[in-house]
Parts: C-alpha cells; structure tokens; sequence
C-alpha cells in the first residue's frame, strides 16, 4: 500500500490520537492514552490505494473499510454496608446502571483487589458469625466476577476470527485459596500479572517467631518467603520482586528464598504506587523533626532520580499514577490549626513534568477515605462515611480505623477534566446512588 494514503485517510470516531507505525506490510496505530470505557468506536478507511496505482484514478482507490469496536463497560467493585449488602462485595456496571452481589452472605469481606483481567477478584474474609463475636479469622479466597475476558494479552497473539468464542464464567463463583488453621492472614497482595499472591501471615503457635511473607502460585502448595521480616510491601510491576519496608528503608527484593535484595532505599519508609511500566514509583519519606514532624511524597526512576514533589504536616494516603505517567493523584491530608488533632483531607493532582500541584477537591473530614483511579484515566472513585454508630445503637460489623461500626458509607465519582495545557482541573464531584466502601474500578 501507499503508506502516506492510508495514514491520510484512516478515521477513528469518536476521534483516538495516537502513531502511525510501519513493519514491512503491517501497519500499526498505537494510542498516546488508553480509549475510554464504555465506548464504542467506528473505524473507516477509504481512498487509500496500492503504491504503484495512479493518484490520479479514483478508480484505483480501495473499496471503503468500515469497521466498529468497543471499549469495556466502566464497571467497579465495592463493599456494600447496608442492608443485605453489608459486608459483601458488589459489582457494579456504570455504563449498564446494574449491580450484582459477587459473595455468600456467611462471609464478611476485610480487604480486595481486582485480578488484571477483571474476570475475578482477589478477597480476604471472615466467616459472618464469628465476626460478629469479635473474631478476625480471615481467609483468602477469589470470586468470579462474569466479565468476558476479549483483551490481547488473553488471545494469545492469535487473530479473533480463529478463536472459538469462550462463554463468560458465572458471577459470584468462590473459591477458597489460603486457610488461616496453622497461621492467622494479614495484609495481602496480588501481582501485575495475576499470577502471584503475597500474603503476610502470623504463626498461632509461635507469633513472635514465625512471622513473615508467603507465596501463593497456581498449582503449587502455598509457602513462606524466606527472607527477614518487614512491614508494609508491594509487588512490583515486573510480578517478580517485592518492595517492602524492612529497618529504616524500602527493600526491593526478588521472590526468591535468601536472595540479596535487589536496591535498598534508606531515606524511604513507604511505597504506595508504581507506574505501569515499572520505571518510577512514588515513595514516602518520614521526615524527622522534633518540633514539627512532616512528610514528603517523591518521584522515584529506576534510573535513581529521587525528586520531592511536596511535603505535609499531615499523611499521605494514596498515590496512583494515571495512563500516561504525567500526573499523579493523591490523597493526603493537612494538619489543622485546632486544638483538636484533627487532619483536612485533600484529593489533589501533581503534573509531573512541572511538579505543579492542583487541589482537586475538599474532602470531609475523616480518615477512612480511599480513591481508585479509571484505567482510562477519565474518573476517579472516592468513598465518605457519612454515619457511624452511636452509642446504644446496635453495633455494625463494619468498622473504620478507629474501631467504630460503620452505619453507612457513600460513594462518589470525580470525572478528570484537562486543561488545554493537559493538566487536570478542579470540578464538582458527583454522588452516586450507592452505599459502599471503598471503591475499586476493574481493570
């Protein structure tokens, strides 16, 4: 073909910026960011001709290509807190307006994470009886979500038309992956690739001994990551390695028993996220100072550059990067000048190519805010308690970072809307009729 006809002549609708690229005979138009959700498109391709056919001969021009796609529906998960819905997960598809209940009403969720292809979710659980005696005996399990999985990576390379079509899984379908008879489960954590969960357990018989990471790997018998213990962690991108805080710095060590670590990052104490190609990550500095104690967030490369972005008085919460590695999302807080401890939380956005920082929005204050970031970076997720129970109330089963019973818990959606610069600008979030805790879009 004419390179120059096709590349003149190929429309997307709604319009999709992004390059051309050539390899001999293929051509490939790769996005600059990724389509938004819940979209459908309409490819046409048309005048375009063969090289060596007269410009000028209508004639020789191709038969018109018209071809349509869609993008996945918006669609989350959350942890419902009234009703029938109280501590179970919920699936819910923003772009159909429908929810589904994904667990069994005998378990209370405690913490989730989305698998990457969003066919199943990742969940930590207690049976609902024993929770309510007081008991926090959680196991790990995984529940199918029902979403067709149609993404690249799970076509295997091959062309659609080749594959017979695979018929989605049920919803709601649980699977129990880790017990906790011998060893009680803590904090968890899945892989990029969805092929690795890190959880960190305490032994029952001996907790001050044997403590640390496991391994859990399809087809293979859970196992403990000999290495020395530590604190707060997070798989890395590459779903080999671990980031995790261990004496006074971040290890980044490979999932390998008694391996040496990979870096070793004194001046930080926390990871909250890295980018999706692995290159920075943004890192927690604590920042010792008897008379005012403060925190630093920094943009950290895999080529060494450590750079401060900004500091607070307060904590800093959530990072996520968006699509594009440009801007960072953040939730922190600021310290208030009350006598009160009392701590003003802010979802703000940080341009990281001129480290100029945008308050988004005022957020209530509270200390149980979580956000998610939309894979097409287009909308963010934020939860707002707005009840707790009062004294005399029955007590609920869900409780915040204080210990009180959750009553009820909203949720809202923030669209991120950019300047013509590129940078995110403040607008007014939007409730939704729904009440959960933290939100989690699905990839």
């Amino acid at each position: 073909m004419d390179r120059a006809s096709v590349e003149e002549n190929l429309r997307l609708e709604p319009p999709l910026p992004g390059k051309f690229s050539w390899s001999g005979r293929r051509m490939a138009y790769t996005l600059e960011k990724p389509a938004p959700y819940g979209t459908q498109f309409e490819v046409r391709l048309q005048d375009a001709r063969d090289r060596f056919s007269n410009p000028d001969d209508e004639r020789t021009a191709i038969d018109p290509f018209v071809g349509n796609f869609q993008t996945r529906d918006r669609a989350f998960v959350y942890l419902g807190v009234e009703g029938e819905q109280e501590g179970r997960l919920v699936l819910y598809n923003l772009t159909q307006q429908q929810e589904q209940v994904l667990t069994p009403e005998d378990l209370v969720v405690m913490d989730f994470e989305p698998y990457p292809e969003g066919d199943r979710v990742l969940f930590s659980a207690t049976d609902r009886t024993a929770q309510q005696q007081g008991s926090l005996d959680q196991r790990i399990y995984a529940v199918t979500t029902g979403i067709q999985v149609r993404s690249p990576d799970s076509l295997g390379g091959q062309q659609n038309e080749n594959l017979t079509p695979v018929e989605p899984q049920q919803a709601g379908v649980v699977q129990q992956l880790l017990d906790s008879q011998d060893y009680q489960n803590l904090k968890f954590d899945l892989s990029p690739d969805g092929q690795t969960v890190i959880v960190q357990r305490v032994s029952r018989e001996n907790p001050g001994a044997d403590f640390g990471l496991w391994i859990l790997q399809p087809d293979a018998a859970p196992r403990p990551l000999e290495t020395e213990p530590g604190g707060d962690f997070l798989i890395a991108p590459d779903s080999s390695s671990v980031a995790i805080a261990q004496g006074q710095g971040m290890a980044i060590l490979p999932l390998e028993d008694q391996a040496d670590p990979l870096d070793f990052l004194p001046q930080f104490g926390m990871v909250l996220s890295f980018s999706r190609d692995g290159t920075a990550a943004a890192m927690v500095r604590f920042n010792v100072e008897p008379q005012n104690p403060t925190r630093s967030l920094f943009l950290v490369t895999n080529q060494g550059t450590e750079q401060e972005l900004f500091r607070t008085d307060g904590s800093i919460l959530a990072a996520e990067f968006d699509p594009t590695k440009r801007v960072l999302y953040c939730l922190m807080t600021e310290l208030l000048p009350t006598e009160a401890y009392l701590e003003q939380p802010y979802l703000i956005a940080v341009d990281l190519e001129t480290q100029e920082r945008t308050d988004l929005l005022l957020l209530p204050i509270q200390r149980d805010i979580q956000m998610s970031l939309s894979p097409d970076g287009l909308g963010i997720l934020f939860d707002q308690v707005v009840a707790e129970t009062e004294e005399g109330e029955e007590p609920g089963i869900l409780r915040n970072q204080e210990g009180k019973a959750i009553a009820s818990s909203k949720l809202w959606f923030l669209p991120v809307v950019l300047t013509a610069e590129g940078s995110p600008a403040p607008v007014e979030a939007q409730s939704l009729p729904l009440a959960g805790l933290r939100p989690h879009w699905l990839p």
